[in-house]
């Protein structure tokens, strides 16, 4: 069987890295920890589970002290994790059934990513990541910030996932980053450019975000998944601005990529649906249905195809008065969100509705 060696940088993880080393320390055989300056008690609760604990000056480059952190690796296969980072006691179970079955072939192997759930604990976000890694490799980080594991080889998919469960957010550390980068002349590459857009976005300046999501489909390098979520992160953006014609030609300039993906499928159901054209709108929803996403390593948001349209659907079809086929949708959005409030009283509704026109016959 092989061996596994933890590698982690943290910094003032004093809330959540006890949670994290602790689902872990039982399917490793080495933990590393990279303290890139702490001031609280990170350090103190690290040493509680492992002696290999480590220095690095902290120098705004996020690629730096990760690879740092793989060579303090000592055994056959590096794991990495952050500190805000879960495996349950499920994924414990499938963790360990995988390090059994692990071939030395295999250079890298990607788990799941949970990175978000709804009130009744459905996965809502996710994607897959590169986690495990052959440390003889020597595969590189890139990237100063939103860094990337650069790899190749023989790879393998697991039905491994690893839990994102943070309880706070630095807000301003990464586009801080990006800022500096600038401001001492460097260029972005395409990919960083992207991912500052997403910062500025999320920091509400809509118009220069817009600016660099051009500036990144303009240079034709990205990769094709983020060219996607580009397009929809544009129309997110002209939807801020209340330009309602950009924002429908941001979602249509995603078809240019790859098939319809739910979400844009999703997206232009509800342009139609606002505008009460209900078959058009229904269409689009039925699609968002039908497609899904094969591409295991991007960003998927589950909404967008499964209760989300079922929901927007059973709307359309109360409006042209086809209540069966109402009740339907909402049925199935109910098997997503069974307790939800609005499919609950959607129910009701299409339950009395449905006997009312039945006892008119």
């Amino acid at each position: 069987m092989i061996t596994i060696s933890l590698c982690m940088i943290v910094k003032n993880e004093e809330e959540v890295i006890g949670r994290c080393l602790e689902s872990v320390r039982g399917l490793v055989d080495e933990i590393n920890i990279v303290d890139t300056g702490s001031e609280d008690r990170t350090k103190e609760i690290a040493k509680q589970y492992t002696e290999r604990i480590f220095d690095f000056e902290w120098i705004d480059d996020f690629s730096a002290a990760r690879n740092f952190s793989f060579q303090q690796a000592s055994k056959d296969y590096i794991l990495w994790l952050d500190a805000d980072d879960v495996f349950t006691v499920e994924d414990q179970e499938k963790f360990k059934k995988l390090k059994q079955s692990i071939q030395p072939a295999i250079d890298a192997i990607s788990m799941n990513y949970h990175l978000s759930f709804d009130h009744e604990g459905n996965v809502t976000s996710l994607l897959k990541r590169y986690r495990l890694v052959k440390k003889a490799n020597e595969f590189k980080w890139i990237g100063a910030v939103h860094e990337f594991l650069s790899v190749s080889g023989n790879l393998y998919d697991s039905d491994v996932a690893v839990t994102h469960s943070p309880l706070s957010h630095d807000s301003e550390r990464n586009i801080s980053i990006y800022k500096k980068l600038l401001e001492s002349g460097k260029t972005l590459s395409p990919r960083d450019t992207f991912y500052y857009a997403n910062e500025l976005m999320d920091h509400s300046d809509f118009e220069k975000a817009i600016l660099h999501y051009e500036m990144f489909l303009d240079s034709k390098l990205g990769w094709v998944e983020d060219n996607i979520r580009a397009c929809f992160k544009l129309a997110d953006c002209y939807h801020k601005l209340n330009d309602k014609d950009k924002e429908l030609n941001a979602t249509l300039r995603s078809l240019a990529y790859d098939v319809p993906r739910p979400e844009a499928c999703c997206r232009l159901g509800y342009y139609f649906m606002e505008q009460f054209k209900n078959t058009e709108a229904i269409h689009w929803y039925s699609q968002a249905l039908l497609n899904e996403n094969h591409q295991q390593i991007s960003f998927q948001n589950t909404s967008f195809s499964t209760w989300l349209p079922n929901l927007q659907l059973c709307v359309l079809y109360d409006r042209l008065k086809d209540y069966d086929k109402a009740y339907q949708h909402n049925e199935l959005a109910g098997k997503y969100k069974p307790n939800d409030d609005i499919i609950v009283k959607n129910k009701k509704y299409l339950e009395k509705t449905i006997s009312d026109s039945e006892d008119k016959k």
